[in-house]
């Protein structure tokens, strides 16, 4: 690899340059990739935690929240071409776990794989989780409507999740994130419907009771402690709905230069970002308004609204297949990364070669090898699996959101960033990343313990 100090992808050599020029991204397929990964399954929990924190806190909280994944985006991007001091060789990091491999070295790598191998996998057993109750919910919807409101309208959840996990068997065979730019597309509609149909549901019941309800403290509990915790639950969902930061340079890595990929990612992720809370907020505050202390922790599962019946089931249709590309969205990165590591560690291994093309009616040939086969089958019965042992929505997310927002979207971001670009102990910079770091440590930590209190009560309960 050529030596040299390059700032920017534009200023590499044509060694570096000569794989890209055949890459096609935009700042609009990024765009798709992004808010397929992004605007899931958190956005329908929105208005339970707006509900929690109040009309005050809660809007704030979201705006916040997403003011910080915005910092750590920008952080992310600039690391993506990174010169190491040692010795003038200048690298891509295609993936998060390579960029903090490769600036912070071995030792933060080896405590963030275990972390990124965490988030991505629990991001899937949510998945599995959601689809679940949206497929659950479409029937309810449909016995509510033909029995009554009142109806006993049981419907076990584990077939659903079955169901799920082999459709995503079969979408897991897709080579790796460049081939999943159509997923990502539909994925990325899907998630503009049901959350604009969620709103407008919203909207609709406020207009009909003619008030807006909800108060500036939020659901009021006859325990404190118990208003902490839902507290401390509310603000691990709203982080876990903006928890991004992983997919970021594999994203980064499918743009076309010029102009340069970093400048690309830096607009995708402003409007992607301000896109994504302006969608948050208006979910959350009219799922809110229509529902006060008796808002669901699902918008369109926890039956709020029964009728239209059949908008409904459309709204968790499309939630069903946004979670199809969404899934893939993550698990391609985690895929990618075991894969890449078992390859360079056993190049002459079997699980390496192809099996014979495969040609399925219209689909084109592919290659496919033992380890994809293998090792992405048994990574989605896996989270299926603990998908059914805890299959808590709500809790679920604030202790996935809570566990991981500040060590991947926070602290390995903004250390990458004083390696990179080099930031002088207790200058302006390093102090005030030094304390926006030190802050979410805390509120990390209010978030974790609220959310495992919630998650164990509500196992054991």
């Amino acid at each position: 690899m050529a030596a040299g100090n390059y700032d920017d992808e534009e200023d590499h050599p044509p060694l570096l340059q000569t794989s890209y020029h055949n890459l096609t991204g935009t700042v609009w397929t990024a765009l798709a990739h992004f808010i397929a990964g992004v605007i899931g399954s958190g956005v329908l929990s929105l208005a339970w935690s707006v509900a929690q924190l109040g009309w005050i806190a809660g809007p704030l909280c979201v705006v916040v929240i997403a003011l910080f994944a915005l910092v750590s985006a920008f952080l992310i991007s600039d690391v993506y071409v990174y010169t190491n001091p040692s010795n003038g060789c200048t690298t891509r990091n295609h993936s998060f776990l390579q960029a903090v491999h490769n600036i912070l070295g071995y030792k933060n790598g080896l405590v963030c794989g275990c972390l990124v191998f965490f988030s991505l996998f629990k991001t899937g057993v949510v998945y599995v989780i959601t689809s679940a109750i949206c497929m659950r919910a479409i029937m309810q919807s449909n016995c509510f409507h033909k029995e009554g409101h009142d109806a006993a309208c049981e419907f076990e959840h584990k077939y659903y999740m079955l169901m799920f996990g082999i459709i995503q068997i079969i979408a897991s065979q897709i080579p790796n994130i460049f081939h999943t730019k159509w997923l990502s597309i539909i994925a990325a509609i899907m998630s503009f419907t049901y959350s604009s149909i969620g709103i407008g549901l919203g909207l609709a019941q406020v207009i009909e009771q003619g008030e807006i309800k909800g108060s500036v403290n939020g659901i009021s509990t006859t325990n404190p402690t118990q208003k902490v915790w839902l507290v401390a639950q509310a603000i691990g969902d709203i982080a876990f709905s903006f928890s991004f930061s992983l997919i970021l340079l594999e994203i980064q890595s499918t743009l076309k230069t010029p102009p340069s990929q970093k400048v690309t990612m830096k607009k995708t992720s402003t409007i992607a970002v301000f896109i994504t809370a302006s969608f948050y907020l208006c979910c959350g505050a009219s799922g809110y308004a229509a529902f006060g202390d008796l808002t669901p922790g699902n918008l369109l599962t926890g039956f709020g609204f029964y009728e239209p019946y059949w908008l409904v089931d459309f709204g968790n249709a499309c939630i069903v297949l946004h979670l199809v590309g969404g899934y893939q969205i993550y698990s391609q990165t985690l895929f990618a990364l075991v894969e890449r590591w078992y390859t360079d560690k056993y190049p002459g291994s079997i699980l390496t070669r192809d099996i014979p093309n495969i040609k399925v009616s219209f689909w084109p040939e592919f290659r496919l090898t033992r380890l994809r086969l293998c090792f992405r089958t048994t990574y989605v019965v896996l989270t299926v699996a603990v998908a059914v042992l805890f299959p808590y929505f709500n809790e679920v997310l604030a202790f996935s959101g809570s566990i991981i927002f500040w060590p991947l979207t926070i602290y390995f971001p903004v250390e990458m960033y004083f390696v990179h670009k080099k930031v002088v102990p207790w200058s302006g910079k390093w102090i005030v990343l030094r304390l926006y770091s030190s802050f979410c440590l805390f509120v990390t930590v209010f978030t974790l313990v609220g959310s495992l209190q919630g998650l164990i009560a509500k196992r054991f309960a």
